[in-house]
């Protein structure tokens, strides 16, 4: 093989892969913001309960 096949395969590998990271990263941040926003909500709502 030729260096320029080696540098082709090597950039579509790379591209691959920081695509799939990317949705990977993307999907992760958008469900530990949900799990925030719950986790959030049930503190808010378990506030009134306390008696200080």
């Amino acid at each position: 093989m030729e260096n320029n096949e080696l540098v082709y395969k090597r950039m579509v590998f790379s591209g691959a892969l920081n695509v799939t990271l990317g949705i990977v990263l993307l999907v992760v941040g958008i469900v530990s913001g949900i799990m925030l926003l719950i986790s959030g909500g049930k503190l808010l709502r378990g506030k009134s309960r306390l008696m200080i």
